[in-house]
């Protein structure tokens, strides 16, 4: 009962919030869409099905072409990130240097595909064109701390860590 009660909380607030957004841009049109949903995945995280629709009433635009103009551009995501927010490059120094090795391990290692998140929300990936550090390549960044020249094994052995942390098997 209690964790019913904290999401239905949760979700009027998240409401609320959305709200606020929308008000901040009164008479708002079509032209307006792309930074309302900038603001909102700022303000929640992730693009949800209800704040989809919300944003959809205010600028009178059907649900359908929101989720097209917010599927087209990679910003936008419709999953909360998880606790550890796994980036994989996959710019051209990358792809030479091995990064589709990466890709591969990460979504048998974790069972996840780009832009998804694990059921216990505690990894995402998502790949990227590039972070600028092609030097490094091939680079991976977990909650903004990049690493360079990873390999399959040595990301195996980032993940085992991640998921030590969270059994307290590890101190920092």
């Amino acid at each position: 009962m209690g964790t019913a009660t904290t999401e239905k909380t949760k979700g009027a607030e998240g409401a609320e919030a959305i709200r606020a957004i929308l008000e901040a841009h009164p008479g708002a049109g079509r032209d307006a869409l792309i930074p309302v949903l900038q603001e909102v995945q700022e303000q929640q995280g992730f693009l949800s099905k209800e704040a989809v629709v919300q944003i959809g009433r205010h600028l009178k635009l059907p649900a359908s072409k929101i989720y097209g103009v917010a599927t087209f551009y990679n910003q936008f995501r419709f999953q909360p990130k998880g606790k550890y927010h796994i980036m994989l490059c996959r710019g051209t120094a990358c792809h030479v240097k091995g990064s589709q090795r990466l890709l591969s391990s990460i979504v048998k290692l974790l069972n996840l595909q780009p832009g998804q998140t694990s059921r216990d929300r505690l990894f995402s990936l998502e790949v990227v064109a590039c972070m600028g550090a092609c030097g490094l390549a091939p680079v991976v960044s977990v909650n903004g701390e990049f690493y360079a020249k990873v390999t399959p094994r040595k990301l195996a052995e980032m993940i085992q860590e991640c998921r030590q942390k969270e059994r307290g098997d590890v101190s920092n």
